[in-house]
């Protein structure tokens, strides 16, 4: 099919640069330029590609659809281009316009400001040998150039609800004209796939300020436009483009991209260039009322969230946390629904997860609660009450639209957690009472027993679920038919949150006026049965226990942390005390707790290499941030320290000038220096620190 991986054939017409090495790989500099924005770096960073390359920025637009990149300008990821639109919202994500080739030509001499990586190992052009400064404003990235005594600013968004890109140029300095020249390379294809062309031809044809590109028959037109610049058809592939971090995760790393469009632009001090690439049909291509309307909405979002940025006290509030408050919202997203036009969804993590219901439950109070958008919990509460089969929420929702897939057990145990936070944020008990009926049904399945062998053992009132060849809670990695951490049998996240659920429904029950006599049983015989997770040898949790050939698996992992962390704690304090010692002493890292501790069987220290091995090392050591937000609050509730559980926060949140800008990583290695890894964007971190940080400076100090 056009836009997939055709079969590669004649390179007549591709562009081939000359070879040259690429840098040796190194860990980049921290140093930064003075600026009043949180994220901002000068040439120390941006003109070291090593540097550049590791830092990604990130775009979103409400509906699933985003822009990526590398502060170098060079992409590095498959995913990474200029229009990575949602053309089924938030699913349906393709690759429309990959990059751009831009020229500024000064006095006759002409200046590159892009940068590509090619698979012959060259570099070229070398664009971030220009950059002066990078930073974000907002969330919108901007990379100032400097050719000479000529400064040109760039700046990339996206219109908020729609699949369309803006890249607008600024000539900031210079004593003569300068012209643009501007080369749109485009694509169609899925987002987790890579074009090798062939003779792949697309058609393009003129429009009102630029042209429109349809890539086969029966696909989705888009557009490239700009009201400043005049515009030329091309049709001319540029052959193997490289993708360094592909090759790192054993991928196909190799890409070509259509030279489809040629803009043209004489510009003067204080002018802009506005380039607007679009799946829309008709759009408005003023660039500076679109940059003005995306400032509005980032400043409205900050004053909802004004309840968690305005320090208590005359405390001093983290440069951090603005930036933070920002990057949550790029995981709120549209998902339409039958007479329900508005919904919304959460996008689990950039750049390729799409919205599972488990990262939802967990990622919604932070997300939505503790930043005053009660309102789209509210939205997301409902619109995952009608996917609710067999008790069980769905666990993802497929790029391709099809049907959602229920494989997970603890996704409806975390949705009573998330209303539960949701109730007492709002004491909105007319949506209570609507959700009310749908988590009854739910208890009364895990109760009957539902997929999976998922049920409550009538002999201890525990959870019980799994069987051969499947993975039900979070740590759910599977090579082929090699499940990583199987966890069947009862595991201790699943119980706390199980003994939390049915004393949430005896609350529920009760602000309701109903009788909650069931409700109080179940949770009186789990609550009774919970000690058996305790093992007096290690001082700590099982984390499974009855697991078929097994017995109870002493292995130690975070997941203990839920039985301190949850509203209902079921340990006794000295038990909780032993538990936050013991994730401390052998889990805690600067950025999160590790999945297993390093003198555990089958521990890796490193998340690298081919699919198999990361996902092999995903639940096996791995740092994961979103497991520091329960355990401070775990923590606090310990030791009622709360400058030392907030001290714990931070440097997880000062990670956001590293990796994904702005934004929190999904994983880190197992050991120093614990590098970021996997997604760029991980709505679950994201969400906890903010939840975290919220409910702990409201404790007295």
């Amino acid at each position: 099919m056009p836009g997939m991986a055709a079969p590669r054939k004649s390179r007549n017409d591709a562009i081939r640069p000359a070879k040259r090495s690429s840098p040796a790989k190194k860990r980049p500099p921290k140093e930064k330029m003075p600026s009043d924005a949180a994220i901002s770096f000068g040439p120390a960073i941006c003109n070291d590609l090593t540097a550049a390359e590791q830092r990604e920025w990130l775009v979103t637009n409400g509906i699933g659809g985003f822009a990526s990149g590398t502060v170098a300008g060079s992409a590095t990821r498959r995913y990474h281009g200029l229009l990575v639109a949602a053309l089924n919202p938030p699913a349906g994500r393709t690759l429309l316009v990959g990059g751009l080739d831009e020229l500024a030509s000064i006095d006759g001499k002409t200046h590159p400001l892009a940068t590509h990586r090619w698979a012959s190992g060259a570099i070229a052009p070398e664009g971030y040998l220009s950059i002066l400064k990078f930073q974000l404003d907002g969330k919108i990235p901007v990379w100032t150039y400097q050719l000479g005594n000529v400064l040109i600013e760039k700046r990339i968004w996206m219109k908020y609800g729609e699949n369309t890109t803006f890249v607008q140029y600024k000539l900031v300095d210079a004593a003569t004209v300068v012209a643009l020249d501007l080369k749109t390379l485009v694509n169609y294809r899925d987002y987790h796939s890579a074009t090798h062309a062939g003779d792949w031809r697309m058609r393009i044809e003129p429009v009102k300020n630029g042209v429109s590109v349809t890539a086969f028959q029966g696909a989705a037109p888009f557009y490239l436009r700009s009201a400043e610049a005049t515009c030329e058809p091309q049709h001319i592939w540029y052959r193997d483009f490289f993708f360094s971090r592909e090759s790192e995760r054993g991928l196909d790393d190799r890409e070509d991209q259509l030279y489809a469009a040629f803009f043209h632009a004489l510009i003067e001090k204080g002018q802009t260039v506005t380039l607007v690439l679009s799946a829309e049909k008709e759009i408005d291509h003023d660039g500076e009322v679109a940059l003005k309307q995306e400032g509005q909405r980032e400043r409205k979002l900050l004053i909802l969230a004004r309840e968690l940025t305005q320090a208590p006290s005359r405390e001093p509030t983290p440069p951090w946390l603005s930036q933070i408050v920002l990057a949550a919202d790029q995981f709120l997203v549209k998902r339409s629904l039958p007479g329900q036009t508005s919904g919304k969804t959460v996008v689990a993590g950039y750049h390729w997860f799409g919205d599972w219901g488990r990262d939802t439950m967990i990622a919604l109070p932070g997300l939505a609660l503790s930043t005053g958008r009660a309102d789209i919990a509210r939205q997301i509460l409902l619109a995952f009450s009608r996917f609710v089969d067999g008790g069980m929420l769905p666990n993802n929702f497929p790029d391709s639209g099809a049907a959602p897939e229920y494989n997970t057990m603890d996704a409806a145990l975390w949705y009573f957690e998330a209303v539960r936070q949701y109730f007492a944020a709002t004491q909105d008990s007319g949506t209570l009472g609507k959700l009310f009926p749908v988590l009854a049904r739910i208890i009364g399945a895990h109760v009957k027993g539902t997929r999976y062998n998922i049920h409550v053992d009538p002999a201890d009132g525990l959870l019980y679920g799994g069987g051969p060849g499947v993975q039900l809670t979070w740590m759910d990695a599977k090579v082929g038919d090699w499940v990583v951490t199987p966890r069947t049998g009862k595991p201790v996240e699943i119980n706390a949150l199980w003994v939390n659920a049915v004393e949430n429904m005896s609350q529920f029950a009760e602000t309701l006026g109903l009788s909650a006599d069931a409700y109080e049983q179940l949770a009186t015989t789990a609550k009774s049965s919970f000690v058996k997770f305790w093992n007096n040898e290690r001082n700590s949790c099982f984390d499974v226990i009855d697991s078929p050939g097994i017995g109870n698996d002493s292995a130690l992992r975070p997941n203990q942390i839920f039985a301190v962390s949850l509203s209902v704690s079921l340990l006794s304090f000295e038990q909780q005390k032993a538990v936050v010692d013991a994730c401390a002493s052998q889990l805690l890292t600067p950025f999160g707790l590790r999945s297993l501790a390093p003198r555990e069987l089958g521990y890796t220290a490193v998340y690298s290499g081919s699919p198999r091995q990361r996902d092999a090392a995903y639940h096996q050591g791995t740092v994961w941030g979103w497991l520091l937000g329960p355990f401070a609050l775990a923590h606090y509730r310990v030791y009622k320290n709360r400058a030392t559980a907030l001290a714990f926060l931070e440097p997880l949140a000062n990670s956001i000038d590293s990796y994904g800008l702005g934004t929190l990583a999904e994983i880190f290695d197992g050991d120093p220096p614990h590098l970021p890894q996997g997604c760029i964007a991980q709505a679950w971190t994201v969400g906890e620190l903010l939840r975290a940080w919220k409910e702990l400076r409201a404790q007295p100090k």
